[in-house]
This record gives C-alpha cells, sequence and structure tokens, in this order.
C-alpha cells in the first residue's frame, strides 16, 4: 500500500500549517514521518536546512501532541509539564523555571499539584501542550489533539491554540478531518486525499478558489452543477448548464478548460431573484431548513439537480412554501469552474 505519493511540500517558519484530508487520506502518515516514528522509503525530510532524515524522534527538535494526551496519571500536572526537560538532563532550577512559564501560558497554575486523572478534558489537552512546548521544539506536531473534546470548548481551544502559536513563535503543524477547524485556526492548509496533496493555500483560497472538485465539495457547503465549456480566457470561461443556460464562471489561474467541466457555487453565494428581476436559473422548492443564524433553501432544477441558497436565518419565515417557483442568479466572480 502506498500512503504517500509524491508529496512535496515547503512549510514556513512560525507558521500555523494544517493537514487537512478524510480518513485514510495519509495526513497522520505525514506527520509520522516528520516526528521521525516512520522511515519514507524514498525522499527527504529536512529541517530549516538540516536533512533530519535518518534521526531518531528523541533527536528531532520535533515534540507532538497526540489525540489520547498520553499524560502521566500517576504524576502531577507540574511533574507532567517537567519531564522532557528531566529527560533531557535540565538542572532542577531550569526546570522549575520553565514549568512555572508553561502553567502561566496554559493558565493552570492553580493545579500545578493536581494529578492529571483528575482534571477535565480541556485542562488536560492545555497540560499536553504545555509539556510539549517546555523544550521549546523548533516544530510542534497536533495530531487531531481536540477530537474528544465537546463541541464548545474545542471551539474554545481552538482561539487558545492559534493564540499560543503566535506567542510561542513555534511552527505547528496541525492534522484535523474538520474543515471548520482547518479554516479557524490555519495560515495555510494542506487538503489532501488518497496520499497526495491537492491544494495548498491560505483559508480565503481554500474556501473561496478550489482548484479540485474534491477540495471544493470537502470544504463547506457547496453546489456543483455539470457543465460543458464554450470558450474560456483571461480566467473566465462561459459555459453551458444542462438546462441549456450560458453563464459566465471564474477558472484557476492558467486554466483554460475544455468539455465537460463543472460549475461550484457556495450557497451564500446565490441571492434569490427580486419580483420582477431576471434569474440566471430556476428551481422549485423542496425544502426549508432553519439553524439559528441562517436557512437553507434546497431546490431541485429541472435538469434533476438540486441547488441550495442560504438566506438569513429569519429571512425566509413564511415567505415560502414547498412547491413555490423560485429564481436564482449568481455573480461569475463568486462562482468556479471545475475540471
Amino acid at each position: 500500500m502506498t500512503a504517500l505519493d509524491a508529496v512535496e511540500i515547503d512549510i514556513d517558519q512560525n507558521e500555523f500549517f494544517t493537514l487537512l484530508g478524510p480518513s485514510g487520506c495519509g495526513k497522520t502518515t505525514l506527520l509520522r514521518l516528520i516526528a521521525g516514528f516512520e522511515l519514507p522509503s524514498s525522499g527527504t525530510i529536512a529541517l530549516q536546512g538540516e536533512d533530519i532524515t535518518a534521526l531518531p524522534p528523541h533527536r528531532r527538535p520535533v515534540n507532538t501532541v497526540f489525540q489520547s494526551y498520553a499524560l502521566f496519571p500517576h504524576m502531577t500536572v507540574a511533574e507532567n509539564i517537567g519531564f522532557g526537560l528531566r529527560m533531557l538532563g535540565k538542572s532542577k532550577a531550569e526546570i522549575g523555571t520553565v514549568t512555572e512559564r508553561m502553567l502561566a501560558l496554559v493558565q493552570l497554575e492553580a493545579l500545578a499539584g493536581r494529578r492529571t486523572d483528575q482534571l477535565s478534558g480541556g485542562q488536560q489537552q492545555r497540560v499536553a501542550l504545555a509539556r510539549a512546548l517546555a523544550p521549546a521544539p523548533r516544530v510542534l506536531l497536533l495530531d487531531e489533539p481536540l477530537a474528544a473534546l465537546d463541541l464548545k470548548l474545542r471551539k474554545s481551544m481552538q482561539l487558545e491554540l492559534k493564540s499560543l502559536q503566535a506567542e510561542t513563535g513555534i511552527t505547528f503543524i496541525f492534522v484535523t478531518h474538520d474543515q471548520e477547524e482547518a479554516l479557524t485556526m490555519s495560515d495555510r492548509i494542506a487538503v489532501m486525499k488518497a496520499g497526495r496533496i491537492l491544494q495548498v493555500g491560505n483559508p480565503r483560497q481554500i474556501y473561496d478558489r478550489p482548484e479540485h472538485r474534491f477540495v471544493a465539495d470537502f470544504i463547506g457547503d457547496i453546489n456543483i452543477l455539470e457543465a460543458t465549456v464554450l470558450e474560456a480566457r483571461d480566467g473566465v470561461a462561459t459555459v453551458r448548464l444542462k438546462d441549456g443556460t450560458k453563464v459566465s464562471a471564474g477558472t484557476a489561474a492558467g486554466a483554460a478548460p475544455t468539455g465537460e467541466v463543472a460549475i461550484a457555487i457556495r450557497p451564500e453565494n446565490l441571492r434569490l431573484a427580486g419580483e420582477g428581476e431576471s434569474a440566471t436559473i430556476t428551481g422549485t422548492l423542496e425544502n426549508l431548513v432553519y439553524f439559528g443564524a441562517a436557512s437553507n433553501l434546497h431546490l431541485r432544477l429541472p435538469t434533476g439537480e438540486d441547488l441550495v441558497v442560504r438566506v438569513p436565518g429569519t429571512f425566509a419565515e413564511g415567505r415560502y412554501t414547498p412547491g413555490a417557483s423560485l429564481g436564482v442568479s449568481f455573480q461569475p466572480e463568486l462562482t468556479r469552474v471545475l475540471a
């Protein structure tokens, strides 16, 4: 089995870099290669110009925070944080100073003497982070460390992690399958599938300008409509939808798509046509789903394709009923052509 296939990537110093993809795509394998827990069958791993491919894990200036945290239950919080420093042979005074600084960084000073099995999930996660940061590694690897937390705590810890990375200046390489988590914290994201990196970019590039159908479909909600390219130049393509409608849509930089393609449109980038306004396409309302800040209108197009339009939460209340015919328009610059 090929776990990673021709992966080549550069990660900047002091960057919060996220490996994002579904289970089995190779993101954890890539993290383990960087940590030294696995060896590549070919290629090299370099850290600031130094080839570390053959170095064992304990000799790499890299630390890992695991999903299970792997804390020592018989030790106190302070002893857990200082463990790595003791293994490095640091003096008791230095261990004490660094441990105090780490406790303050993760706001656990009051719990320094408590055993880790007496802590909540969020507190254990902070201890694991502090223990990994204490030896001042050049790179911190995080293997889905928030997966076991409840939703509200997970969102809080996302902001804390980003703040910690900015404060320490250490390069964070974060593994997750949660798209919202990646968009919230990352400076850049690498989207992976079947052992390959499909696209690397900042959150806005990944969300607004996907270069592959998988990336568009995996990141957030999106509408995919089949189309045929009629003409493409200067970053814009004219395409014909299945019902014969001609529309314009943006293309990836340097791309000149031809033949059968798809166009991708985010639900929030679609607009319901008002009375008397012309619409790009028309569909029949099948369902309306309210989820607080927004509502999703699920339309069925004459071609049999589905289309979701997102509107403010209370906008559609009492205004539309299933079976209604609704016109929809969209802007070419907010639409992407995907092969």
